[in-house]
């Protein structure tokens, strides 16, 4: 069965609202979509389980979802994924390896540093709003930019089945403003 993956939660806003990411899906034969859940791109993750879940309903195929920050894990490695969570906050990941080891949390700035454990490589898709201080708190072991991508989102998938959810939903970090 072909597995297609979908990852949409770092965008820039004009690629987010064109749809022309759409149109360079392979959609032939596919059985089963793993959509990336954020956290992420509000407008981006909305649309990738938007599209995920209507393609499916013709095609009766599954739709799974997975942490997009899941695509950035490494096989053999001790990583935190760590973006901004706005407001002075940050969301972070935890792997082993493929094995996610807490769910997406965050930690505000002063507590940032003791929530990433000592032996773990640190990487954000965030770079350009949060990379300064992730190089002022981790030094060498800020590894820099990682965008999470489609290619990623399917690798974690493969090597871990377990991380796959039913019925994706997005991550929201925070309650909806009113």
């Amino acid at each position: 069965m072909k597995t297609l993956a979908i990852e949409r939660s770092v965008l820039s806003f004009g690629a987010c609202h064109d749809g022309a990411w759409a149109e360079k899906l392979d959609l032939d034969g596919v059985g089963r979509i793993v959509v990336g859940t954020g956290p992420g791109s509000f407008a981006g993750v909305r649309s990738a389980i938007a599209f995920a879940q209507g393609y499916a309903l013709g095609r009766q195929c599954e739709v799974l979802g997975l942490t997009s920050a899941a695509a950035l894990a490494e096989a053999g490695a001790q990583r935190a994924v760590v973006g901004d969570a706005r407001q002075g906050k940050f969301w972070i990941a935890l792997f082993d390896g493929f094995k996610l080891i807490t769910p997406v949390f965050q930690a505000d700035g002063d507590t940032l540093e003791k929530r990433v454990p000592r032996n773990m490589q640190v990487v954000s898709p965030d770079h350009g709003r949060i990379g300064d201080k992730l190089k002022e708190l981790f030094l060498e072991r800020y590894l820099g930019e990682a965008i999470p991508d489609a290619v990623g989102l399917l690798r974690a998938a493969e090597a871990n089945p377990a991380l796959l959810a039913p019925d994706p939903v997005p991550i929201y970090l925070n309650p909806a403003v009113r």
